[in-house]
């Protein structure tokens, strides 16, 4: 197996990191996922990978020659050390830092440095995310000056020359489906609306043309504006 040529995708199993594990597909010979169990009160999420994967591979017989080893990695320290909501049953507001109470602090720093080590010990050169500058909700661990930082991190702290990928970090909501049109057509949009998990309180009991989810808190705003957007502009 050519390393270089071998991708860590940080995989939740929501829409954005869905759109991603098919872009690294679309691009390198061998495609590892990772996934985070830190006590998130949308755990429901971890349950929809396995599901997800598969059928992402199904949709290209290159993409399922690729598609590698899936892990899970807790970090229940994360949840003790966070009185967020999106650890806690609390509610979803703005908090006197100006950060919405759904911001987990340190979360995608320490993923980002677990994905390095599980990358360093399989040998991947690349790790591949979802975070976002223009859709998001200010979170300072999604920025693009953030993750230029932790790519020179890990490969100063690991003696590697890792290359941290962010497709979606200078797009919004619709160019995201947009960009799942383009990689696997309407079957990987179909899939992001049935399959993935966006909502903040895990609820996958109401169906909306957007996808599963309580319509109401901040990440189900976000993308059920950005479908409609989507649509709006076909």
């Amino acid at each position: 197996m050519d390393t270089s040529d071998t991708a860590l995708v940080l995989f939740s199993g929501g829409q954005d990191s869905t759109v991603c594990l098919a872009w690294a597909l679309a691009r390198f010979a061998r495609v590892e996922t990772v996934g985070f169990l830190y006590g998130q009160r949308h755990a429901v999420e971890l349950e929809r990978r396995p599901h997800i994967r598969t059928r992402v591979a199904g949709l290209d017989q290159a993409w399922s020659a690729r598609l590698g080893g899936d892990y899970v990695v807790k970090l229940d320290a994360l949840a003790a050390m966070s009185e967020t909501a999106l650890t806690r049953d609390a509610a979803i507001t703005i908090a006197e830092s100006g950060l919405p109470t759904t911001f987990v602090p340190g979360r995608n720093v320490i993923f980002l440095a677990f994905a390095g080590a599980l990358a360093y010990r399989r040998g991947a050169k690349h790790l591949v995310a979802g975070m976002c500058e223009t859709d998001f909700s200010g979170y300072p661990d999604c920025r693009d000056d953030t993750l230029k930082a932790m790519q020179l991190a890990l490969n100063l702290g690991m003696d590697r020359s890792f290359v941290i990928h962010t497709p979606l970090m200078w797009v919004d909501k619709a160019a995201t489906f947009a960009l799942a049109h383009e990689l696997g057509g309407q079957a990987l949009v179909d899939l992001l609306l049935e399959d993935t998990h966006t909502c903040y309180l895990g609820d996958r009991s109401r169906r909306h043309a957007w996808g599963y989810g309580c319509g109401e808190c901040p990440a189900c705003r976000l993308r059920a504006a950005g479908y409609a957007k989507w649509i709006g502009s076909r």
